[in-house]
C-alpha cells in the first residue's frame, strides 16, 4: 500500500542516487536475487539500510511495476517521497553566473530525463519548467536521468512568460535556441546569468514566449539535417557552455 505522496521509482542508478541522497526520504525497497547480493556494497547509506524496509521478490514480481511504464527495473525499485520544492527567487539571490535551461512546452519523460543527465553532467545550475507539464513521478524520468534526479535543481513554475520576465528584471540574458536562427551559439560569451530556453519536441517555441527572448541562436548541423532531438541539442549546448567556463 502507497502513501498518497509517494510514487515507484526503478532502475539501479535512479535507486541507489535516490539512497545516497540524503534529502530524499526512501520508503520501501524491492530486490532480485542478483540486485540483493549488491545493494549493500553499493550504498553508502550502510545505516539506513539497517532501518529500511527491503523486500526481496522474483525478477517477475517486480516486472509488475514497471508493465505500464515501458521502462526496465535491473532488479531496483524503490517507494519514495518527493524532495521538497524548490524557490527560484530564493536560489538567485545565492549565486552568481548561474546558467538555468528551460524547458517550453516540452512534456516526453524520457526526454526530460535525458536533458536533467546532461544539465547535471555538464554543472547547469537548475531546469526550469511549467509545473502542469513535468511528469514529477515518470519512472521513465527518473529511468532516463540514470539518478541525476537527486543531483539537479528543478524549478517548477506556474508560468514560463512571467518567470522569463521576472529573471529578465534580475540581470539574466534568455537565449531562445531556434533552428532557423543566423547566430550561432558558439559565438556567444556565456558570462552573466543565463538562461537557456528550449521549446517543444514538435513545435520549437511559443511565439509569445519568443517576445521574452533577448537573443535567438542555433547550433550550426548540417544542413541536410533538419533538426537534433532536444535532449542531444541541450547536451551539446550543456558541454558548451561547461567548457566555456572552466577556461575563463
Amino acid at each position: 500500500m502507497m502513501n498518497k505522496s509517494s510514487f515507484f521509482i526503478v532502475g539501479k542508478h535512479a535507486v541507489i542516487e535516490a539512497l545516497k541522497n540524503t534529502e530524499r526520504k526512501v520508503l520501501k525497497i524491492f530486490l532480485n536475487e542478483d540486485s540483493k547480493k549488491n545493494i549493500h556494497r553499493i550504498s553508502p547509506r550502510k545505516n539506513l539500510l539497517k532501518d529500511l524496509k527491503i523486500y526481496y521478490k522474483t525478477r517477475k514480481e517486480l516486472d509488475k511495476y514497471c508493465s505500464k511504464d515501458g521502462v526496465t527495473h535491473q532488479g531496483y525499485v524503490a517507494e519514495v517521497e518527493h524532495l521538497e520544492k524548490n524557490n527560484l527567487k530564493q536560489f538567485i539571490k545565492t549565486k552568481q553566473n548561474i546558467n538555468f535551461a528551460c524547458l517550453d512546452e516540452v512534456s516526453d519523460p524520457r526526454n526530460i530525463g535525458s536533458l536533467i543527465r546532461s544539465a547535471a553532467s555538464f554543472n547547469i545550475d537548475g531546469i526550469i519548467i511549467k509545473e502542469r507539464h513535468f511528469p514529477s513521478d515518470s519512472k521513465l524520468m527518473y529511468k532516463s536521468a540514470s539518478g541525476c534526479m537527486e543531483h539537479m535543481k528543478i524549478f517548477e513554475v506556474s508560468n514560463i512568460n512571467t518567470t522569463l520576465k521576472y529573471l529578465r528584471e534580475n540581470n539574466f540574458w534568455i537565449y531562445g535556441f531556434e533552428s532557423n536562427s543566423v547566430n550561432k551559439f558558439t559565438d556567444v560569451k556565456w558570462e552573466g546569468n543565463n538562461v537557456l530556453l528550449f521549446g517543444s519536441e514538435g513545435f520549437g517555441m511559443r511565439e509569445h514566449t519568443k517576445k521574452y527572448t533577448d537573443f535567438s541562436v542555433k547550433i550550426d548541423i548540417n544542413n541536410n539535417v533538419e533538426s537534433l532531438n532536444i535532449s542531444n541539442s541541450a547536451a551539446i549546448v550543456f558541454h558548451h557552455i561547461n567548457q566555456y567556463k572552466n577556461k575563463t
